[in-house]
């Protein structure tokens, strides 16, 4: 069993920048792909970005790319999301998400979650 504690989310304005994090319990971190995912109000959940097990790769949605940057520390079982230019649309409930252990990224769409966290809210006023 992994738990997820997702923390750091708040209100920013629009241009600024916040770093959210995610640490996981248990000794399987370093075995799991690890992604972010956001969902806005009525609106369904996607994809932010991966990261491989060792961190030497990183995935991103397309529309992101260039002001997200996902990271990883495995000696302290966290991942981390820094997010850069944030605008109001950025306004949603993000979430991190652990793989089956020795799992490769595959895509956002083949990416199936093992264990989820609660989710921190980041607000992005304009």
């Amino acid at each position: 069993q992994v738990q997820l504690v997702e923390s750091g989310g708040g209100l920013v304005q629009a241009g600024g920048s916040l770093r959210i994090s995610c640490v996981a319990s248990g000794r399987t971190f370093s075995t799991r792909v690890m992604a972010w995912f956001r969902q806005a109000p009525g609106k369904e959940r996607e994809f932010v970005a991966a990261i491989s097990r060792s961190g030497g790769s990183t995935y991103y949605a397309d529309s992101l790319k260039g002001r997200f940057t996902i990271s990883r520390d495995n000696a302290k079982n966290t991942v981390y999301l820094q997010m850069d230019s944030l605008k109001p649309e950025d306004t949603a409930v993000y979430s991190c998400a652990a793989d089956r252990p020795w799992s490769d990224f595959r895509g956002p769409d083949a990416f199936s979650a093992n264990y989820w966290g609660q989710g921190t809210q980041v607000t992005v006023s304009s």
